[in-house]
């Protein structure tokens, strides 16, 4: 997979519109009114100003855009008692699952997060849970988003 590559979306910021459109149609209806299609491009517009962490990063295949993650400080309001910052939003496109990319990502965003001096990042998931389990991540807690029960997880940033 060598013609596999992570960037920050700031070296490809052409891509804002279809990752907006592709996350707002994956989480638009778990929060409901409270974030809308707008909302998610001025997200990912801020993102590819800069390279730096919180943002966002795009993993691609021969120039083909097929997925991305991000790192933000604050996620879902119901979850603010956890100052974060957050693994949000990782999205594999649907015919490219299944093949290590959501992995990659993960882990290019603790790197990220862990060059930037982050001790520690929390993420919410639905469903996912043994993925991240086998990443070394840790259940903290059960919470809600939007009435809908989402587990809470925790991963240390050891420094190498």
């Amino acid at each position: 997979m060598s013609e596999l590559r992570i960037r920050p979306l700031a070296e490809r910021p052409e891509w804002v519109d279809r990752l907006a459109d592709w996350h707002y149609a994956e989480w638009g209806p778990l929060y409901g009114s409270a974030w809308s299609l707008a909302a998610c491009r001025r997200e990912l517009r801020v993102h590819a100003r800069s390279d730096a962490c919180p943002g966002t990063w795009v993993v691609e295949k021969l120039g083909v855009l097929m997925g991305s993650v991000s790192v933000v400080e604050k996620d879902a309001d119901e979850l603010s008692e956890v100052a974060g910052p957050w693994l949000a939003s990782l999205y594999v496109r649907p015919a490219e699952r299944g093949r290590g990319l959501g992995r990659r990502l993960i882990l290019a965003a603790e790197e990220a997060a862990r060059q930037a001096g982050y001790p520690r990042l929390w993420l919410f998931t639905l469903e996912h849970s043994a993925l991240y389990l086998s990443l070394g991540w840790q259940v903290s807690h059960q919470g809600k988003v939007q009435s809908t029960p989402v587990t809470v997880m925790c991963r240390e940033l050891a420094r190498a």
